[in-house]
């Protein structure tokens, strides 16, 4: 095997004796990729996972996990040809990903679940399981590309970047990237997906694309946490900077940094805008926009992909982004350890919150060099 040519995903074997789990959500865009491994006449074998309550699920649309999403994904599964499985991980999702976000909002933080799910379950359990089924290698319909360097496989953001996901896999470990492929990477719109969903004849060639959180109704957080941590929602005072009382909230989690409209407190002159969340007092504090600008960002729990040890330099040149719908920014990193960091933005940015990623890049050419937490806000 080892004189063999490379397949198209990069292993020395012929298609047939290479074995892919692919992570099916049931979506369009792992749909494909399922259908465009088996057609080249790769052993796939699909996953889907079933991370919070079935029942619950069957009533919900619009997210990535629901139970009408296993259902498409079966379907997929049976019109080419290859076996597929359902696992039942809802206690782990909710251990390694709904608590996080719940207390996270509790404590004044913005939280991005989607990246902890891909952190801690998909790329974590699921890819193990991947390697007990005998997997050559785990594929996944996210947009992002994975390229070979001189230091070996790096990660890049999507070649189209209106659909780049590269945001939501800043943690993808060097490890986990030797196992992962991400075959959508290089298409150039969601047209192509669909358009070779239709190509296959896939039953979800029409579907439309998931918009929440999975388990998020609606985007509807409030009412998850309120579920999950009963009497979270305790009303409060809205405050300005200075500690004034300007009105009164409904609780601390219906608000997020940045925030300007549905705060009931208009008619005081210029916007006021939630510039810092206080869980404790059940406070929310308001000022004008120029307060929420910041230019000096600590992070920890740092995930580095670059070819040099994080901490082998006293400082980085890099292009950061702290919200997966702005570009990114230039920035300096100084490491403090092989895990924390001080960010400093070259222009300020409004909002940044703790509980956020703020993701690193190289300055060009699109290569994600990882990112790290933001464990403190305004």
């Amino acid at each position: 095997m080892l004189d063999h040519p490379l397949n198209s995903l990069g292993l020395p074997k012929p298609p047939s004796a290479t074995r892919v789990v692919v992570a099916m959500s049931g979506g369009v865009d792992s749909s494909v990729v399922a259908a465009m491994l088996k057609d080249e006449g790769y052993d796939v074998v699909g996953v889907t996972l079933q991370l919070y309550d079935h029942g619950a699920a069957l009533a919900k649309k619009g997210a990535c996990c629901a139970g009408r999403d296993i259902h498409d994904a079966r379907r997929v599964a049976e019109t080419m040809g290859f076996p597929h499985y359902v696992l039942d991980y809802e206690n782990t999702f909710r251990e390694a990903v709904m608590e996080e976000f719940a207390d996270a909002y509790l404590a004044g933080a913005t939280p991005v679940p989607c990246i902890r799910c891909n952190e801690r379950v998909k790329f974590k359990d699921l890819l193990a399981t991947a390697k007990d089924l005998d997997a050559d290698c785990m594929a996944t319909g996210h947009y992002i590309q994975r390229k070979m360097g001189d230091a070996g496989a790096e990660l890049h953001s999507a070649a189209d970047a209106n659909r780049d996901q590269s945001y939501f896999l800043f943690s993808t470990t060097a490890e986990q990237l030797a196992y992962l492929r991400f075959p959508l990477g290089h298409l150039q719109s969601k047209a192509d997906t669909r358009a070779l969903a239709a190509k296959y004849g896939l039953p979800v060639a029409d579907k439309p694309d998931s918009q929440d959180i999975c388990f998020v109704p609606n985007g509807n957080y409030a009412a998850v946490i309120e579920k999950l941590r009963p009497g979270a929602a305790d009303p409060g005072e809205i405050v300005d900077m200075e500690g004034r009382v300007l009105g009164q909230h409904r609780g601390v989690i219906h608000y997020t940094i940045g925030q300007r409209k549905g705060l009931g407190i208009g008619g005081l002159g210029d916007p006021l805008y939630v510039v810092r969340l206080d869980p404790e007092t059940r406070r929310v504090i308001v000022g004008p926009r120029e307060s929420l600008a910041t230019r000096t960002i600590p992070v920890r729990e740092v995930n580095w992909l670059g070819d040099a040890p994080f901490d082998s330099a006293a400082e980085w040149q890099v292009h950061v982004k702290v919200r997966s719908t702005r570009p990114p920014r230039p920035a300096v990193i100084r490491p403090l350890s092989a895990t924390e960091a001080e960010v400093e933005l070259l222009d300020p940015e409004d909002g940044v919150s703790a509980g956020q990623a703020c993701v690193f890049y190289a300055p060009k050419g699109g290569r994600v060099l990882g990112g790290g937490w933001v464990w403190r806000g305004r």
